[in-house]
């Protein structure tokens, strides 16, 4: 599988000299579910605002062999426009880049009802549940048609039948669509039902502690929560968090 990023010896030092990551090497592969697994504070956010561009690493470099593609950024609170409906907010990447109006409601309402909202296209954040804010927040990074997904624990703060429904939704567009995703989390059991690859990094400064692969490619499965195959999954993720602290400590 192609990489489509490579990071080498990437390190963020912030102010007042605390390391948050690093030194990291990692490959980004074309098409591939990347979760970025460990403790609260092991800079897994920081690791992915340094793929997005968001922050400058202190060292290290990445690169993009075949040129930076379109990205999307979900951040783990919706940050939606709470005086904006659901499709202007929707709208907001294409507003940005000027694409025509009508176009650019056109395909906000698109995306909307691939996220499962149809019909709440004039619907006000504040009348929405946490869910379907996420949602939200999920249509607006995908309506710019992005190649790369960077997701930063974007279910956490959700109950448990709605983060399986998102889960499955999102495993839906990223087959749809032929997306890479990196999704930040600190659940072992979402990184194994979601990933074809699980790293996990170690407590800061955060490191590869584990690179882990499934056979199984991800689909939504609810069944498969319950079968030998996750336990014994979930079990790989487990046991190399536990040892990646350990190793740390």
């Amino acid at each position: 599988m192609t990489a489509i990023a490579s990071l080498r010896g990437v390190e963020r030092i912030y102010a007042g000299r605390l390391k948050a990551l690093g030194p990291l090497d990692l490959d980004i592969r074309e098409g591939e579910f990347l979760s970025l697994l460990g403790p609260s504070g092991c800079g897994k956010s920081t690791a992915l605002r340094v793929i997005a561009g968001l922050l400058e690493p202190s060292a290290g470099d990445i690169h993009w062999p075949h040129g930076k593609p379109a990205l999307g950024f979900v951040f783990q609170d919706p940050t939606l426009m709470p005086w904006a409906t659901a499709r202007d907010n929707v709208r907001l990447p294409l507003d940005l880049a000027h694409v025509a109006r009508e176009e650019a409601n056109r395909r906000a309402g698109e995306a909307l009802i691939r996220v499962g909202l149809s019909g709440f296209e004039a619907a006000y954040p504040r009348t929405l549940s946490g869910g379907m804010r996420m949602r939200v927040s999920l249509a607006r990074a995908l309506v710019a048609r992005p190649k790369l997904l960077l997701m930063d624990e974007p279910f956490s703060a959700l109950d448990e039948m709605t983060r399986h429904d998102l889960n499955d939704d999102l495993i839906r567009l990223w087959r749809d669509d032929g997306l890479t995703v990196v999704f930040v989390t600190h659940s072992v059991t979402e990184s194994t039902y979601l990933s074809t690859r699980t790293v996990v990094m170690t407590p800061r400064p955060g490191r590869v502690a584990a690179d882990i692969a499934f056979a199984r490619t991800p689909a939504p499965d609810h069944a498969y929560r319950f079968a030998q195959e996750f336990a014994a999954n979930a079990s790989r993720v487990s046991a190399a968090l536990r040892d990646g602290m350990s190793a740390a400590a």
